[in-house]
């Protein structure tokens, strides 16, 4: 399927989605937000995939919001108080056009390259990891424009990096350059160039997709259940989930590979449900 903003290709377990759009610096056109989760509701169908890479072309990751976007964004219905609800309801969809990210099973590596800027930080930090070029920079720019962001970045970066520096970020619209988001956590690695940053990213996808997709996809399930609850909770879902999940076939074929001393072929997950028919 052809797509506007994005180029989609899967190979070796590997999803890569590309921001395709470097003459108009990937900013985030209508088509981008229909087409990111029309991709990744496709990518959770595909049991070839077990994990993903996202990245861009040209100079900058992305600018964020393209305007057009704003004007979309605009009530058409006369009564003030439906004006907020429709508005309310076209806010959440777009948040949802990120959140998704977090409920796939498989993991979604972003590579940042130069600039990645107002919309683009609420897409990156709902991903599993981020890694950067060093001319690469975050940068929440909502508060240059007069606005609140509000489609995710307030709500994931303050549990990625200190708060005190979110809110300097936030208030300021300054940038956060590579060197600094790394020693933050915020990105796990830092590479020269666009080049050896995609060289790199694709290799960490490469060992990620060799391992059992059934316990990656546990994996991520748990981290992100245990960032939102209490470390007793935490320790009782695994405990739930494990009594299910251990009974399979995939330690027992990971223990033979290794003693065998050879790659562990394990079986696809199903795509996942769409309807219950």
């Amino acid at each position: 399927m052809a797509y506007q903003t994005f180029d989609l290709s899967v190979k070796d377990h590997i999803a890569h989605l590309q921001l395709n759009r470097p003459g108009e610096l990937n900013t985030m056109t209508p088509a981008f937000w229909s087409e990111i989760k029309s991709i990744f509701e496709t990518l959770e169908q595909d049991p070839a995939v077990r994990v993903a890479v996202l990245s861009s072309t040209g100079k900058h990751f992305t600018a964020g919001m393209d305007l057009s976007v704003f004007a979309s964004l605009a009530p058409t219905i006369a009564d003030e108080a439906r004006k907020r609800e429709e508005l309310r309801r076209k806010i959440l969809k777009l948040q949802d056009c990120f959140s998704i990210i977090e409920r796939m099973r498989f993991p979604v590596l972003v590579a940042i390259q130069g600039g990645c800027i107002g919309g683009g930080v609420d897409l990156v930090t709902a991903c599993d990891a981020r890694y950067m070029t060093r001319d690469g920079f975050i940068q929440i720019a909502e508060i240059n424009i007069g606005m609140t962001a509000d489609v995710g970045t307030l709500q994931r970066l303050p549990r990625l990096i200190p708060e005190g520096v979110v809110r300097e970020l936030a208030y300021t619209g300054r940038r956060l350059g590579a060197e600094r988001a790394l020693a933050l956590g915020l990105v796990n690695e830092v590479f020269e160039d666009h080049e050896a940053l995609l060289a790199g990213v694709f290799k960490i996808a490469g060992e990620i997709a060799g391992h059992s997709p059934l316990a990656v996809a546990g994996t991520k399930e748990m981290l992100n259940f245990t960032r939102d609850h209490s470390v007793a909770d935490g320790l009782n879902y695994i405990a739930t989930w494990n009594a299910g999940m251990l009974m399979g076939n995939d330690m027992p074929e990971a223990l033979a590979a290794r003693m065998q001393k050879r790659k562990p072929e394990f079986e696809a997950l199903p795509p996942a449900t769409k309807s219950l028919i």
